[in-house]
Parts: structure tokens; C-alpha cells; sequence
């Protein structure tokens, strides 16, 4: 998606179809992620097995999926009079390299690949209304991603909405991304912050985590947080476009 908005910028492309598609639920898929110890092992309760920014959480439960949208130049989308739902106006993308799996434990890589979305928007943490986090459901994930958040929200940490949809659709790795931005373009149009299912005893305290219920909200700029493994950060922030 980055990839793609950056070659437009640069004019190398008019329109790009981009996206994911995952089928990781196999047994070499599971088997190698239970190897690393990234899977909840809450197999006797699935329902309440995905548990991010909880402190009982214990891994994420991966999906299948797949999600594509077309990034195109403004112009061109206006010349063939094209529904425009959402408006990529901020990338920042960073690699830790900090561990062929866990984040650097600071949040220094997230931290910095939000950052970087924010100057490239031109926009100062005080204008974001709501942020999707990557939020796995990983002791290690969440902490870092919260940290990262405190680092550069500062004060205003407590006040921006925060959310983790994984509990919903899975963690669908590399559809991920991708279907987290359709969720968030669906938050612009209807001012619905989905919420995060159960997350009952929240860790950090001091973020404004979204739980038990949807919260309605005036909503116009988002920002995704999708990180990978090995440190490969990527935020974008999108805004409401009023045709």
C-alpha cells in the first residue's frame, strides 16, 4: 500500500491495484508460529483466545483473508468521476531489525515509522482522531506498540481513541494491512471506532483503549500502525474526502 502511494507521488503510475491475500492456516503455518511461540494457546476458549491490550494476553490467532483496494492519483481519479472514500495523505515506514521476530522492546522502529507518517502528512499528534493499532495480541507486540504510542502522542497518549480489530477477523499477516485500512475507511464514512473485543483488564492504563463496545466519533484523519516481523513498521494515516 506505501509502495503504492509512493510511485504515484512520483508519477511512475496513474492508478495501482494493491492488497493481500492470505492462506496461513496449514499445518506448516501453524507449526511455525507455534514454534516461535506467537500463538495464543487458549485452545479450550477460542472465542476469548485473541486478547490484545490485555493483560492476560498470551499470543494472536491467525486468519485467513484477503483485501485489495485501488490507490490512484487524485486527478485521475476525479477525471473518471471515481467514488473516492478515503484520501492517503501520510507514509512512515522504519526497519528495527531488532530480532527475526520480536519488536524492539522500547517501540523505537514503531515510534519512528509513526513519526515519520505524521512530518510526511504534515500534521502534529493533536490532529489524529483515532489510531488502529497493529495490536496482536503478543505480550511482547502490545507492550512495545504502547510504548511507542506514550513516546510520541506525549501527553495527548490518553486521549486519542486506540483499537485492535485482530480479535475480530484474526491476524491474517500479509492481508492484514490491508483489511485494517478498508476498516478504517469504514470508521471515516459511518463515525464508528470499532472496538476491542476482549480486552477486560487493559494494559497500558493510560492509553484510551476502545473495549467493550463500538464508540461513535467524529472521525477525519486515522492513522494504521502494521508491523511485522523482523521490524518492518509501517503506518499510514488517511483522511475523510469530502467530494
Amino acid at each position: 500500500m506505501a509502495v503504492s502511494a509512493d510511485l504515484i507521488e512520483r508519477g511512475r503510475a496513474a492508478a495501482m491495484i494493491t492488497g493481500g491475500a492470505e492462506a496461513g492456516i496449514c499445518r506448516s503455518g501453524l507449526a511455525g508460529f507455534c514454534s516461535a511461540g506467537a500463538l495464543s494457546t487458549r485452545n479450550d476458549d477460542p472465542e476469548h483466545a485473541c486478547r490484545p491490550f490485555d493483560r492476560d494476553r498470551d499470543g494472536f490467532v491467525m486468519g485467513d483473508g484477503a483485501t485489495c483496494v485501488i490507490v490512484e492519483e487524485l486527478q485521475h481519479a476525479l477525471d473518471r468521476r471515481a467514488p473516492i472514500l478515503a484520501e492517503i495523505i501520510g507514509i512512515g515506514m522504519s526497519g528495527d531489525a531488532h530480532h527475526i521476530t520480536e519488536p524492539c522492546p522500547d517501540g523505537a522502529g514503531a515510534a519512528i515509522a509513526m513519526t515519520r507518517a505524521l512530518q510526511d502528512a504534515g500534521l502534529t499528534p493533536a490532529d489524529i482522531d483515532y489510531i488502529n493499532a497493529h495490536g496482536p495480541g503478543t505480550p511482547a507486540g502490545d507492550r512495545a506498540e504502547a510504548i511507542a504510542i506514550s513516546e510520541v502522542f506525549g501527553d495527548l497518549a490518553g486521549s486519542v481513541p486506540v483499537s485492535s480489530t485482530k480479535p475480530i477477523h484474526g491476524h491474517m499477516l500479509g492481508a492484514t494491512g490491508p483489511t485494517e485500512l478498508a476498516l478504517c475507511i469504514r470508521t471515516l464514512h459511518e463515525g464508528i471506532i470499532p472496538h476491542t473485543l476482549n480486552c477486560d483488564d487493559p494494559e497500558p492504563e493510560d492509553l484510551d483503549i476502545v473495549r467493550d463496545e463500538p464508540r461513535e466519533a467524529d472521525v477525519d484523519l486515522v492513522m494504521s500502525n502494521s508491523f511485522g516481523f523482523g521490524g518492518h513498521n509501517v503506518t499510514l494515516i488517511i483522511r475523510r474526502y469530502d467530494q
